[in-house]
């Protein structure tokens, strides 16, 4: 269930504070009036991965034993490959999330209604489309119960949440190392899922070696005790996993886990720079743009509820 939670408050923090920038940069620049193309496309984002996880979840039920674990354990390695570039991707562009956000949101309201509520499709739609994939993976690792599909349930409630209070300047923490933490997690998790998905692919007669186990610890971590539950449903433990699925869980966790965790500052590329360029334009064009004092102060709420919390930085959000 923590994993799970873990997910849903992860991949729900990073769509909240997504749309947390796109209503404050239109309250600051006098756009309020449009508001309400931002909450269209991040309702459309939402029923499109409630379909999507839907149809993972339905759409299996008729196939063959043989066919639900082949397409299972393909979805696996997709969605870690997913999770992967997904937490890399915050790691390197987190501190300019804003100023790319703003140029889009600028270019779009030049173009029109479309362009706005295409913006805040895209920005949260690949967000909320990740998560079900991984989701539902983690859930079928998990096994069949209400306890994985509450923990997400839980964690994105606690992400909405979390961006409420980041809007409303009520909440200061460091994005920075919180989805530091968060990701690291997540590459764990990560390689439990991609483990099982090898073990699916094995059940599915499109890898060998399922009979060639490792190890067998379940005299010693029953599958049905609490600890046992709570390993599988943390880190997709199994008490008896193949030399494949071991050999590939240690080659994707020691690399990535390591890169991960590396310290950044290897000199900024002229992207970023540029990126930098941008950010301090729009906050240049917010601060001329007349959209009224109430205007003013509403969207300062969520630049100082996260640019604060990000001890110094630019931040996801400021």
């Amino acid at each position: 269930m923590f994993s799970n939670y873990l997910i849903g408050l992860r991949e729900g923090l990073e769509a909240s504070l997504v749309v947390c920038i796109l209503v404050a940069y239109l309250v600051k620049t006098g756009h309020r009036d449009r508001l309400w193309t931002i909450w269209l496309g991040v309702g459309i984002a939402a029923a499109v991965s409630l379909g999507f996880g839907a149809a993972l979840e339905f759409g299996t039920k008729e196939l063959t034993f043989e066919a639900q674990e082949l397409i299972g354990g393909s979805l696996s390695i997709v969605a870690v490959g997913l999770v992967t570039w997904m937490v890399f991707w915050m790691k390197r562009t987190a501190r300019h999330l804003k100023a790319e956000l703003h140029g889009k949101l600028d270019a779009a309201l030049a173009m029109g209604t479309g362009a706005l509520v295409t913006t805040a499709l895209l920005a949260v739609g690949r967000e909320g489309l990740e998560t079900s994939l991984f989701v539902w993976r983690s859930v079928k690792a998990a096994g069949d119960g209400a306890a994985p599909l509450t923990g997400v349930l839980l964690g994105i409630a606690s992400s909405v949440l979390l961006g409420w209070l980041f809007y409303r300047g009520a909440l200061r923490i460091d994005l920075a190392r919180f989805f530091t933490w968060t990701g690291g997690m997540l590459v764990v998790v990560a390689a439990g899922v991609l483990a099982y998905g090898v073990h699916d692919l094995q059940e599915a007669d499109f890898l060998a070696g399922l009979t060639n186990k490792a190890f067998d610890v379940s005299g010693a971590v029953p599958p049905d005790s609490w600890y046992g539950t709570l390993l599988k449903g943390t880190f997709n433990f199994q008490p008896d996993p193949t030399v494949l699925q071991v050999t590939v869980w240690i080659l994707y966790l020691i690399p990535a886990l390591g890169l991960f965790l590396a310290p950044v500052g290897f000199g900024r590329s002229a992207g970023a720079k540029e990126q930098k360029n941008t950010h301090e334009q729009a906050e240049a064009g917010g601060r001329t743009d007349g959209g009224g004092d109430r205007a003013g102060r509403d969207g300062e709420r969520v630049h100082d509820g996260t640019g604060r919390g990000s001890t110094g930085t630019d931040g996801v959000a400021g």
